[in-house]
């Protein structure tokens, strides 16, 4: 039984930074793709002759939570287009993609499994009472064609058929009928084992396959979360266990994995695959929510504020497929990407670098993220993120002003027509916490709301910045939720042309950012200084950080990896002095589109 529910973006609305963001989002890739991009614009789904699998429904799944958030009455015309277009071309016996019935035995099933899981998130955010029997008839159809074998997983569908289960137990929840529960188990039967791939895991090789791809990998965390209710299964935090090796043999800094587009090991200079960062914040979300276990909600945390932004442009027109934790250059590479199965262009920021799955899928992250600010429990409500917004639910309303995470302080403003219990997360970094000014101890402030009540709460606390101990014998700085970076002054070199009938042009266009400043340091001291500064109209700005912290530095002989001209070596090639010491401003990870994250301390 799920501890707690998510809220719609009917009920709760983006404030502060946190709606700028989405509003630079909605200005930028996601509000336009329909516009401009063949693979969405002409796509089979709307009777086009381009792609008719997955970038629809991935696309779908972001832009129309984007869209109902921000309350943009075009955008969600437009969203409502698509999916009226969807809605029509459903087959009598409920099939609903844009395949011939003859060709339905080779159509990868995962277009089943994503568009059922969009079709839910139409129905939260609009209320549209044609959904439930729409997805009903797409379930029954999936079920009867699985069951009597014209249909079976296979590929993408094979190893991602849990996302199925997000629909199936939507439906459940409205009809209680067996087949549903059979449906669920005849998924599992058929879908890949990933227990049985953990060794994979440990080994990272040159050699793409599904059983190590990151992005199945991703989705997989949040299995039990969603399908043990259905699969009558005990929850057993599996999630913890699989998350805990993946972590080990290929962690990174900012609570991810490595995945360039398989696990690529602790390496700093191998890529981590836009996609698999967005699903992992969806996993992660589903896990919080299920289990109430605050583990995964500070996991996402660090998530949304450093690796997301990270791999976005500032006006989110261009994203990379691969961010590095320690990258010097985003120029192509001449010969052999230093990726293990990318290749050489999959750091530039642009409109598809590699494939455009990023292109389509990246629209989810901050949305979803977004509507998690709050969760609801019986006649609790749940501060999950101190995020700005607004929360009004039959009769509560609860308005949060915050900075956070660039500053710990939030102010809660809460009127209430009913009793309820507030509860606010508190991360377990915090340190001096005050409520209202008195000191405080715990993971989290409970609240008796009475009705009536017009009631003021203000959180703040502090979270130091530190040195984190990493693999290679390396550290990050981190402060709280945000990781800390040497920022690398850069210049951008545009590329403007057309490949496969696909355009890139200003501001869609490729950019390679070519290094100009010192890049091999060292912290010589464990004196750290926090510096607060204001936010920008572009919250995780790559020109006006919000927050600095300054640390004691100097540089070393780090070296290059060996055949490669624009890549740090992997460990520095040696520790020694070159430099006197300097006071050296790190900025948040996000900001440093360049940078350094995993350096030595020096002794």
């Amino acid at each position: 039984m799920r501890k707690w529910e998510f809220y719609t973006a009917k009920e709760l609305k983006p404030k502060g930074w946190l709606k700028r963001q989405l509003e630079i989002q909605a200005a930028g890739l996601s509000g336009n793709l329909d516009k401009m991009w063949p693979d969405i614009k002409e796509s089979a789904w709307i009777g086009g002759g381009r792609e008719g699998w997955e970038r629809v429904p991935y696309w779908l799944d972001g832009f129309i939570p984007l869209a109902y958030a921000l309350e943009n009455e075009d955008m969600i015309c437009r969203a409502k287009t698509y999916i009226e277009a969807i809605l029509a071309a459903q087959k009598e016996d409920g099939w609903i993609c844009p395949c011939s019935e003859e060709a339905r035995p080779t159509y990868d099933p995962w277009a089943i499994e994503l568009i059922s899981k969009v079709l839910v998130v139409y129905y939260q955010c609009s209320n549209d009472e044609r959904i439930p029997d729409v997805l009903y008839r797409v379930l029954k159809n999936y079920y009867e064609l699985l069951k009597n074998g014209t249909v079976s997983l296979f590929g993408w569908g094979e190893f991602r058929w849990f996302e199925a289960l997000i629909a199936i137990g939507f439906t459940y929840e409205r009809r209680k009928e067996a087949w549903l529960k059979e449906l669920a188990q005849i998924l599992k039967k058929q879908g890949a084992d990933y227990d049985s791939y953990i060794e994979l895991w440990k080994t990272p090789l040159n050699w793409w396959r599904l059983q190590t791809h990151i992005v199945n990998l991703n989705m997989m965390l949040k299995t039990e979360a969603v399908g043990c209710d259905l699969l009558d299964e005990p929850y057993s935090d599996h999630a913890e266990y699989l998350r805990g090796i993946l972590d080990q043999y290929n962690g990174t800094v900012f609570e991810g994995f490595t995945g360039d587009e398989c696990l690529a090991g602790v390496s700093p200079i191998q890529g981590t695959e836009l996609c698999s960062i967005v699903e992992l914040m969806y996993s992660y979300e589903w896990l919080y929510a299920f289990t109430g276990d605050p583990k995964w909600a500070e996991r996402l945390e660090v998530l949304a504020f450093n690796a997301l932004p990270a791999t976005l442009s500032d006006d989110m027109w261009t994203h990379q497929y691969l961010q590095m934790s320690n990258q010097i250059s985003c120029e192509k590479f001449p010969g052999k990407a230093v990726f293990r199965t990318n290749g050489p262009e999959s750091h530039l920021f642009g409109l598809e670098p590699t494939y455009g799955c990023c292109t389509a899928n990246f629209n989810q992250g901050w949305p979803k993220f977004a509507l998690s600010a709050f969760m609801r429990g019986k006649n609790k409500v749940l501060s999950a993120f101190m995020l700005p917004c607004e929360l009004n639910d039959d009769g509560i309303r609860v308005a949060v002003e915050t900075e956070y995470p660039f500053k710990n302080r939030a102010k809660y403003r809460v009127e209430a027509q009913k009793d309820f219990e507030l509860v606010i997360r508190i991360p377990s970094f915090a340190q001096n916490v005050k409520i209202n000014g008195n000191a405080f101890e715990g993971s989290e402030v409970c609240l008796e709301i009475k009705k009536g009540a017009n009631t003021e709460i203000c959180v703040e606390f502090e979270a130091p910045p530190c040195h984190q101990k990493r693999p290679n014998g390396l550290y990050a700085l981190r402060a709280g939720s945000l990781i800390f970076s040497l920022p690398i002054a850069y210049e951008t070199r545009m590329h403007e042309y057309e490949r496969d009938g696909v355009c890139r042009k200003f501001p869609y266009c490729d950019y390679e950012l070519i290094p100009k400043s010192a890049w091999n340091y060292a912290f010589c001291s464990p004196e750290l200084f926090l510096e607060p500064r204001e936010i920008s109209a572009i919250p995780f700005s790559s020109k006006e950080p919000p927050v600095v912290v300054k640390a004691k530095m100097k540089q070393i002989d780090w070296g290059m990896e060996d055949g490669y001209e624009t890549v740090c070596a992997k460990i520095p090639h040696s520790l020694t002095p070159c430099s006197a010491e300097e006071e050296v401003e790190l900025w948040p990870y996000a900001c440093a589109k360049l940078r350094m994250t995993e350096m030595p301390l020096l002794p």
